[in-house]
Order: C-alpha cells, then structure tokens, then sequence
C-alpha cells in the first residue's frame, strides 16, 4: 500500500522559512516523478514546484521561481520543498504529488500540509 506522509507546515511571518517534507513507502521511489502542489480557499490547485525522476531536472511556477527548492533524497524516500521569503499570498494547503514516470495511473497524492503565511 503507498503512502505519502507530509510535515513541516505551519504558520510562518512573511519573509521566513519553511521546509516540508513528502516521505513515501510502498512504491519505488525512484521510479516517481515528483510535484508539490497548492490549494487556497476558493482557488484551483495549482502546481508549485516539480522534479523529474533521476532528480536532474527541476521547473517552478513563476510566482516561487528563486524563493522555493525542490529537492529529493533516493535513500530517505522523501521529497522536499525549501520555502524561503515567503509571502501572505503563499498561505495554502501543499499537497505532493508522486507520478511513476512511465505508468501514468500510478499517480499518488499526500494528504496536504497548512502553510500560513501572517505577521
């Protein structure tokens, strides 16, 4: 059975930083394509941040581009999202998303982590 454990959401002062986490099991990581994605109230989930399989290509929505990191560790079975300057309008629900690289259907989600962004 796979599982996507999400953490390190919370409530954050504008300008600060956050680091979630995406730990997985039952799969074979490596052989996922990675995503976070956010949803806030009355929005459209919309995609954050992704990293291909082998780890060597990234790509960030333009409104993160230069302030979030992805990142993934083979060995922790995890993915990451780095979060730095972080802005009101960044206050969302983070979901990650894992894809199997060949097999579309295989497509996994966690169950989403607060991230809230106020002074």
């Amino acid at each position: 059975q796979v599982q996507l454990v999400e953490s390190g959401g919370g409530l954050v002062q504008p300008g600060g930083s956050l680091r979630l986490s995406c730990a997985a099991s039952g799969l074979t990581f490596s052989n996922y394509a990675m995503s976070w994605y956010r949803q806030a109230p009355g929005n459209e989930r919309e995609l954050v941040a992704a990293i291909t399989s082998a780890g060597g290509s990234t790509n960030y929505a333009d409104s993160v581009k230069g302030r979030f990191t992805i990142s993934r560790d083979n060995a922790k079975n995890t993915v990451y999202l780095q979060m730095n300057s972080l802005k009101p309008e960044d206050t969302a629900v983070y979901y990650c998303n894992f894809r199997h690289r060949l097999v579309s259907r295989y497509d996994y989600w966690g169950q989403g982590t607060q991230v809230t962004v106020s002074s």
